[in-house]
């Protein structure tokens, strides 16, 4: 999917929700625990409640690896299923690779030969050779990279905030350094929605690049903020929901739940957007 394939995607459904799909099977409904393949039947149920009201779905493979050859089938099957029957819809593998040059490239095409998902998250900190293999992979549909820029945990105070002799912040060095790799076309980043106001200090230099935001919801990023200060005039965000859309209800209504879920979200984004239009 193209950049403006995605902004137009967001305008036209007046949302810019990406809905994380991290299958726990201690989580889902009883009674999915029955079926062939539980992790897909519960993917299946809540991507058909959901797709009217967001842009793109992120299945989490550490959700998939953990349960071996049969998550990995049922991620590969939930991949398909979304690419067969909406195929308007952003796929990101959130699997956070990175290696060196020779590894990078297995990754790349796994994801992008194999699967053919639109993106791919991947860790920075392995440098230029890590990250490349993926952006220059020759694939059907150019693939995105995603990059971990500045994280929502705890831990993220640990490297991605300290700061050189010149006074820039890690994570500030690693989205200027990664713009001669990549363009706003083919590269996002990862902003945790609990971040708030320092996405002044993002835009500030990654004034163009969508960015894909965890947090909002069940970790408590606000939606309003992080528009209020990560917006721009093309939207420029996905901004990323899991449990508290796919965990919401563990009944046999939680697909109905979970797209009620979906729809409050989307109905906060209409309003966000219709700032930009209005402006």
């Amino acid at each position: 999917m193209t950049r403006q394939e995605l902004i137009q995607n967001i305008f036209n459904k007046k949302s810019f929700l990406c809905v994380g799909l991290d299958v726990d099977l201690a989580k889902v409904p009883q009674h999915l625990l029955k079926e062939e393949d539980p992790i897909f039947a519960f993917n299946k149920q809540i991507i058909d409640a959901t797709a009217d009201y967001c842009v793109a779905y992120k299945p989490n493979l550490a959700f998939y690896e953990a349960y071996g050859v049969k998550g990995l089938a049922a991620f590969e099957k939930t991949v398909s299923y979304i690419q067969q029957n909406y195929p308007d819809q952003f796929i990101i593998a959130d699997a956070k690779r990175g290696d060196i040059g020779n590894t990078s490239k297995m990754y790349a095409k796994t994801f992008f030969g194999e699967y053919k998902v639109d993106a791919l998250t991947v860790a920075p900190y392995m440098g230029e050779d890590s990250v490349v293999p993926f952006l220059t992979y020759e694939a059907e549909k150019k693939p995105w990279v995603i990059l971990l820029a500045l994280t929502s945990n705890k831990g993220s105070f640990d490297f991605q905030q300290t700061t050189n002799q010149e006074g820039n912040r890690l994570f500030e060095q690693v989205i200027k350094k990664s713009q001669e790799w990549g363009t706003p076309d083919n590269l996002m980043y990862v902003v945790g929605a609990t971040r708030g106001e320092m996405f002044k200090d993002i835009r500030k230099v990654a004034p163009e690049h969508f960015l894909l935001v965890p947090g909002v919801g069940a970790q408590g990023g606000s939606l309003e903020e992080v528009c209020r200060y990560g917006m721009t005039k093309d939207c420029g965000l996905l901004v990323n929901s899991s449990r508290g859309i796919i965990f919401a209800d563990n009944t046999e209504r939680f697909a109905k739940v979970a797209g009620e879920k979906a729809k409050e979200l989307q109905q906060q984004m209409e309003k966000e957007l219709n700032k930009i239009i209005n402006n």
